[in-house]
């Protein structure tokens, strides 16, 4: 798999499938950084709030300092991080649906400084800089890099004593403290990693699109709640399932933004049918609804996502090697 990613853009120069494989790289990230705070830890957060500070930590010091927005890649993490430790200093007194409503907040109260703040984030109007690279294969490349580094660096945390204590929180919070863990030290470790990861993937997302404003990058629905449900359909506290759930999530999106990979516009040109055409420019709209499909399914059928069931997906279709499972 690994030498599939590192060739693909260099057999597929198609520029629409590169950039959807960036798409999918940083959502990993995102989805990645999700997952240690939500999966591992069980603290629910809505994280588009440490994504909105790394990508305007690229876009400030591109337009307010002269420097380049790549220099958000080594900045943008640790100002995320600095949202992060004095929110959760304050807020790991609250657990469970309490939390998640306080990182909501959280995201609210940052869209809302960056809309009304124009003398510093120019507001609405957002922030636009030059492309550094004409071609996709840079950003790819960059994508996967941290893409790698985020699943490697999250493999080496969750077998480390650091991992056991962020287990032992989300299983039984109470029964942590008892044995002597100091808790809201290892959720604001946790809640530190997750961010300065989300706060990478935002000053990626800035450097790539070279634009940004607030509705885009402290979005409820585009960003918050898509980081959720790459987590739950990939598989929540599993390596790998932010990787499959973000493959499957860009997937799902560009299905519908497209009207099924342009299928109903071509049959309204082909057939000359206005209906065909109003069919086509609702359901182009319409990725949120396929979402709430997916995710209904994904729990009813597979509650611990694709990763975590997956021996139960093998097993739907080769009953031998379930049977052999299950012994």
């Amino acid at each position: 798999m690994l030498l599939i990613l590192i060739i693909f853009p260099l057999v597929v120069q198609n520029a629409y499938y590169q950039h959807l494989m960036i798409l999918f790289l940083m959502w990993v990230v995102i989805g990645s950084g999700w997952n240690v705070i939500a999966g591992y830890t069980g603290q629910v957060s809505f994280g588009a709030a440490f994504f909105g500070t790394g990508a305007y930590t690229a876009g400030l010091l591109a337009s307010k300092l002269g420097l380049s927005a790549w220099w958000g890649m080594a900045f943008g993490g640790f100002a995320a991080m600095a949202v992060a430790f004095p929110f959760g200093w304050i807020c790991f007194r609250l657990r469970g649906a309490y939390f998640a409503l306080a990182s909501l907040a959280l995201n609210e109260v940052c869209r809302h400084i960056a809309t009304i703040w124009e003398s510093l984030t120019d507001g609405m109007v957002g922030i636009l800089i030059m492309p550094t690279f004409v071609s996709k294969i840079p950003y790819y490349y960059i994508a996967l890099g941290l893409a790698l580094l985020s699943v490697a660096a999250i493999q080496v945390v969750m077998k480390s004593k650091w991992g056991y204590y962020f287990l032992s929180i989300r299983e039984d919070q109470d029964a942590a403290e008892s044995l002597g863990i100091d808790t809201h030290y290892y959720k604001m470790v946790s809640l530190n990693i997750a961010a300065f990861l989300t706060g990478m993937a935002g000053s990626l997302f800035m450097n790539y699109m070279g634009f940004i404003d607030p509705e885009v990058v402290f979005s409820l629905h585009d960003i918050s709640i898509m980081a959720i449900l790459v987590g739950i359909v990939g598989g929540v506290g599993t390596i790998y399932g932010p990787v499959v759930g973000a493959f499957v999530m860009v997937a799902v999106h560009e299905f519908f933004r497209t009207g099924f990979f342009g299928f109903f516009k071509g049959l309204a040109v082909l057939t000359g049918s206005d209906f065909l055409n109003i069919v086509a420019k609702y359901i182009s709209h319409a990725h949120v609804l396929g979402f709430g499909i997916l995710v209904v399914l994904v729990i009813l059928l597979l509650p611990n996502g694709i990763v975590g069931d997956w021996n139960k997906i093998v097993g739907t279709f080769y009953p031998l090697r379930k049977k052999r499972i299950a012994t």
